[in-house]
């Protein structure tokens, strides 16, 4: 599914305000059913956990947030476990935990993002978010990292850092399916720890105003590509495709390395790719003399595609990118503050010995 374009509009047109005004209604409603899901009280389990949250549908680079802080957490001697529901994947449906093997899991079963945190750390897919941090620990996590979940109460969470991206904020401010929120916006802040605002605009500037007057410290951060892949693509042709959140920052991205985008292909997240696809894009790429560029989370998808076909055609690659947060230490410090103090308060709950 794609976001329609008046979620992110401040000042729709006649037809989207119109539309927007119709779904109100449910809009009301499903605020109401978060609000009551998001009230239930969270298991807690023998370990901290960390979640990279969102306050709105589609991505804002919680999983590029998730990587760097189980990178930061490691050379803290912290042993992480990445905890993920595996979205469009086949191992969520069955209601289990399963532990991500690269070697024979494809993004069919486990969803695009956990092959990417699995490159980093230990990834465990479950829809039930208590019983897939139970499968981490018993595999020797020290620790818990949540890609997503910020919305979901069944894991009691220690801190919760919440991604926004620069360039759409908070949308129109409204609620599904009137708007982006994914919850009433107080109700969020209420469970957010601090804010991460990746990437420029006034969005971005808007939202950092209202996560400091709920009190909530503020970081700013921004997707640094791959050094050599962005050499690879300074003043080439490109054809560049994305099936992610917001496809136009991928775009950006590439533009930003000094790329020329001759074509470009926006498709909705977390899409699955068929092979005739891949091959149209290649013949396109061919056609204009082009590299065929796509995201890492595009990749993971695309790579078992690829061996022993179109070889005589260009192949797709891919622009790796890394969040680079401005105030890193500031944010480290305040994380490995609530670690510790969660370690603490699981010591001090603990009945005395017989």
């Amino acid at each position: 599914m794609r976001a329609p374009e008046f979620w992110w509009s401040v000042e729709p047109g006649p037809f989207q305000r119109l539309l927007r005004t119709a779904l109100t209604p449910f809009a009301a409603l499903y605020g109401r059913l978060a609000v009551r899901r998001m009230n239930q009280e969270g298991a807690r389990v023998n370990a901290p956990v960390i979640c990279i949250g969102n306050f709105v549908a589609g991505g804002a680079g919680k999983t590029p947030t998730a990587l760097a802080v189980a990178k930061w957490l490691k050379r803290n001697g912290e042993t992480p476990a990445f905890l993920t529901r595996g979205y469009g994947g086949a191992l969520s449906a069955d209601g289990g935990a399963h532990l991500v093997d690269r070697r024979r899991h494809g993004a069919a079963e486990t969803g695009d993002e956990p092959l990417l945190l699995a490159r980093v750390a230990s990834t465990v897919v479950a829809r039930d978010r208590p019983s897939g941090a139970l499968l981490a620990l018993a595999g020797g996590a020290s620790m818990i990292v949540m890609d997503d979940g910020l919305q979901n109460p069944s894991l009691a969470r220690d801190f919760t850092l919440a991604v926004v991206d620069g360039g759409v904020g908070f949308g129109n401010g409204r609620l599904i399916p009137a708007g982006p929120l994914r919850a009433p916006l107080d109700v969020q802040l209420a469970r957010t720890d601090a804010g991460l605002i990746i990437g420029e605009g006034e969005p971005g500037h808007a939202a950092a105003k209202i996560l400091r007057h709920a009190g909530k410290p503020v970081f700013h951060g921004r997707l640094a590509p791959d050094a050599h892949a962005a050499l690879r693509v300074l003043g080439a042709r490109v054809v560049a495709f994305a099936g992610i959140g917001r496809p136009s920052k991928f775009f950006e991205s590439l533009e930003a390395c000094g790329a020329r985008i001759v074509a470009r292909h926006a498709l909705p997240d977390h899409h699955l790719y068929r092979p005739s696809e891949i091959a149209a894009l290649q013949r396109q790429a061919a056609a204009m003399d082009a590299l065929l560029m796509t995201t890492e989370k595009d990749m993971v998808k695309i790579a078992p595609l690829l061996p022993g076909v179109w070889q005589d055609l260009p192949q797709p690659e891919a622009l790796p990118v890394a969040v680079v947060v401005e105030e890193a230490d500031a944010l480290r410090t305040l994380m490995l503050d609530a670690l510790a103090r969660a370690r603490r308060g699981r010591l001090e709950d603990r009945p005395p010995c017989a």
